[in-house]
């Protein structure tokens, strides 16, 4: 799996660079490829002592909250990479005060998720899961707002904000939704194959970044903005999985 990931990522990378599609990009895919499928293979010759045993796609729940992890955190990923160069390059902020600009999200995010998880316990995961999605969704479309001649106030904290309550709604409850989605004996292994899902949405998303980041002048806005309109897209994607495929999970009352 670690090879997989390693063929795909760094033939995502040199393809979505200056260099583009060359042989070694995409031989580099299809190995990546050919190694992925050979790992569902042997996990699914080893059965319950898989590292992934594919009984856990039986749930819809887990499917849809894998999805959903997958896409959301890997906008999230693109995100995190792509706005403070972006305010670097193009809107001359210092690295310093780039890094600042996304305090705002951190503490939003830390103090509106204990609310979020209450509400998720209350009534149940699949609501607050759609919902938060789609509000990340709303934040990525703030983003076209951002250029380089636009305050901070008024183009980057709302589109920050409403990003990080949406991921409060999503993410509070995501653990518990996926450890309800699967039977006690799968448990672990659900929680620790959907840590490695967010992972691996965050490292793919970077690895795709690499028209953006080399883009030059006006073109970093553009294709920021073209990034930032993939994001709301793959944000609207893990609503739907959330919506269609999640069962809720109230806890008690």
């Amino acid at each position: 799996m670690t090879l997989a990931l390693g063929g795909l990522t760094w033939g995502l990378t040199i393809g979505s660079g200056p260099s583009g599609w060359t042989i070694l990009a995409l031989a580099l895919l299809i190995a990546g490829l050919g190694l992925l499928v050979g790992f569902v293979w042997i996990e699914n010759i080893r059965k319950e002592d898989a590292m992934m045993p594919l009984a856990l796609f039986g749930s819809s729940s887990f499917v849809g909250l894998t999805v959903l992890t997958l896409l959301l955190y890997g906008a999230l990923g693109g995100l995190i990479v792509l706005l403070p160069y972006v305010l670097i390059r193009a809107a001359a902020y210092s690295g310093t005060a780039a890094g600042a600009a996304l305090l705002p999200f951190a503490v939003v995010l830390t103090l509106s998720s204990p609310l979020m998880g209450a509400l998720a316990g209350r009534m149940g995961s699949r609501i607050p899961l759609s919902v938060g999605s789609l509000a990340v969704a709303v934040g990525f479309l703030l983003i076209f707002r951002i250029g380089p001649d636009g305050e901070y106030w008024t183009s980057v904290l709302p589109a920050l904000l409403l990003i990080a309550i949406g991921m409060a709604g999503a993410v509070a409850p995501l653990t518990t939704a996926v450890l309800a989605s699967v039977d006690a004996r799968h448990t672990g292994a659900a929680s620790g194959l959907n840590s490695a899902v967010a992972r691996t949405g965050g490292l793919v998303a970077t690895a795709l970044l690499g028209g953006v980041l080399g883009a030059p002048g006006p073109h970093l806005i553009e294709g920021f903005h073209i990034a930032a309109a993939v994001g709301a897209f793959a944000s609207v994607g893990a609503a739907a999985a959330a919506f269609l495929l999640v069962e809720d999970t109230p806890g008690p009352a």
